[in-house]
């Protein structure tokens, strides 16, 4: 029989000694690294979240490569500002299952964003050989995708340490000024939620 004094009166009765010691500290350890897990969790997803530009701040201007239905050109802000909204929506990277899906939700959407006069471009860092190819499989020839240099992601505060772009959509409204910010991983609500923002615009 197991002495109280030990501090193993809580052992099965067939472990010794050193097996039922063994046991409470791999236990302890396994709970120690759940904590750390879920702190380290915690601290990720608290910086995700605020990491965006806010509301009424001012959209940096960029110029950029990009493509359309596999053909690449030059992109400038300003001059899409000049013919309406803007909806700029970074992605973490072409061909990944959430980015297709993303791009091919905003490529069925593409009508009702061209009836609210806004234009739409995806943002990644994947360089401009990838964007054509994804330009016309996932974007199906609907809207453009330009790269984000680490400039454009770092100006949008949707840089990653792993070098990815954060998924971080914008709408910017003609004088510059952006109006609407959704941030979420989760690549459903971005399309509903920019066109939302720019149906308001036209109220």
């Amino acid at each position: 029989m197991l002495s109280r004094k030990a501090g193993l009166t809580d052992a099965p009765p067939d472990f010794g000694r050193n097996r039922w010691l063994g046991w409470r500290v791999g236990e302890g350890m396994n709970r120690f690294i759940r904590s750390v897990a879920a702190l380290a969790l915690a601290a990720l997803i608290a910086t995700t979240a605020s990491a965006e530009l806010k509301r009424d701040a001012t959209a940096p201007l960029f110029t950029t490569r990009a493509a359309l239905a596999g053909k690449e050109f030059g992109f400038s802000l300003k001059a899409a500002l000049a013919k309406g909204p803007v909806v700029l929506y970074f992605y973490p990277k072409a061909f990944t299952q959430g980015c297709t899906l993303e791009a091919n939700a905003f490529a069925e959407a593409m009508p009702q964003f061209k009836a609210a006069r806004a234009t739409v471009i995806g943002m990644s860092a994947d360089d401009i050989a990838t964007l054509k190819d994804f330009s016309r499989k996932e974007c199906r020839d609907a809207f453009p995708v330009g790269v984000a240099s680490p400039q454009i992601s770092k100006a949008y505060d949707v840089a990653m340490a792993s070098g990815l772009t954060r998924r971080t959509s914008y709408v910017i409204s003609r004088d510059g000024r952006i109006v609407a910010v959704h941030s979420n991983a989760d690549y459903r609500d971005h399309v509903a939620k920019t066109l939302a923002a720019v149906r308001m615009l036209g109220t």
